[in-house]
């Protein structure tokens, strides 16, 4: 129908939609089929494309829990690398549920470039069994011959620990994500090992999605044995879990930094501007997502990765939440 309205072959309107017309179509024929697409409304079928090439441009990021505001600069690390010539597609799961394998293979029934997965478990990584392209994120703890790109989230959750030590706490409190993957154990597992060895108790751990409300709610719930048992600061598994407990916090009376410390593990963008400014540890995700889908593009390309797995630093930035003035 295309070919009928511009009044040329069918392939030359493949050329045209394929971007391939350098040297092999004119001008005019290229915007006479341009303007039969925009009237006809035509779109290219990308299956059958795919289909003939044996892949489609389609690049998966399969994440956990990916309405966590932290994954709005993942992406945009991702897409930047990325470039124009593919699409990234994420795979959405409910609120505090890790993907599941058997979902994702139905997904390489697209015949996708390749996959990024984020945040994964090993039962994930066992359980997937895929041989296209994939390259892990934030796979801390996590064993696999993937190429992967992870921050160093044990030594922020170390420096945490210090901090809060530095400033006289003895008893804290921790609230911890309900995904249940292998980076929050990492962090968790690190921060409770460096609070024992400077002396600092943790007591009974708290568990909710990575939600402002349902932090805030697991606070109200938490806060009565806390005080009581002497918790002068609590630490949260991310930035947003923080603000849960930051906004319950100022509705029940608790004066922070003073009476209860509070900090957080992203560093979100909110994080600087909330009050008080969140104390947190800075895990660069545009630059995770950037590096990772470089790496996914070598493989892609057939070239050999240098370095399989590459680790960004995390830091530390202390704010308001902690100390009564952060630029003492």
């Amino acid at each position: 129908m295309v070919a009928a309205r511009a009044g040329v072959s069918a392939a030359t309107v493949s050329l045209v939609t394929s971007g391939k017309t350098a040297g092999r179509v004119s001008a005019g024929n290229i915007a006479r089929v341009d303007a039969a697409v925009a009237e006809l409304g035509y779109v290219v079928n990308g299956l059958g494309s795919s289909l003939a090439k044996g892949r489609s441009s389609i690049v998966f990021l399969i994440a956990p829990d990916v309405s966590n505001p932290f994954y709005a600069k993942v992406i945009s690390g991702v897409r930047e690398a990325l470039g124009t010539d593919f699409q990234l597609l994420l795979s959405v799961t409910e609120a505090g549920q890790t993907p599941e394998p058997a979902d994702v293979r139905r997904l390489l029934a697209l015949r996708p470039a390749g996959l990024l997965v984020d945040a994964p478990s090993a039962r994930f990584l066992t359980e997937l069994r895929t041989s296209d392209p994939l390259v892990l994120l934030d796979a801390a703890g996590i064993e696999s011959d993937a190429p992967s790109v992870n921050f160093d989230v044990a030594r922020g959750a170390k420096l945490l620990a210090g901090h809060l030590a530095a400033q006289g706490h003895k008893k804290v409190g921790y609230l911890d994500s309900a995904t249940g993957t292998e980076t929050f154990r990492v962090r968790r597992a690190a921060f409770y090992h460096e609070a024992d060895r400077l002396g600092v108790a943790v007591v009974a751990a708290g568990t909710t999605t990575v939600d402002v409300g349902a932090a805030a709610f697991a606070f109200t719930k938490l806060w009565p044995d806390w005080s009581v048992g002497g918790v002068t600061a609590v630490v949260c598994a991310t930035d947003t879990h923080a603000y849960g407990v930051l906004q319950e916090a100022r509705v029940a009376g608790v004066r922070v930094p003073e009476t209860l410390a509070v900090t957080g593990f992203d560093d979100l963008p909110y994080s600087e501007t909330s009050n008080p400014g969140l104390t947190t540890v800075h895990l660069p995700a545009v630059e995770l997502g950037s590096l990772a889908g470089a790496q996914l593009l070598k493989l892609i390309a057939g070239e050999k990765i240098t370095e399989l797995h590459m680790t960004l630093e995390a830091t530390l930035v202390v704010r308001g939440s902690t100390v009564v003035d952060s630029e003492a």
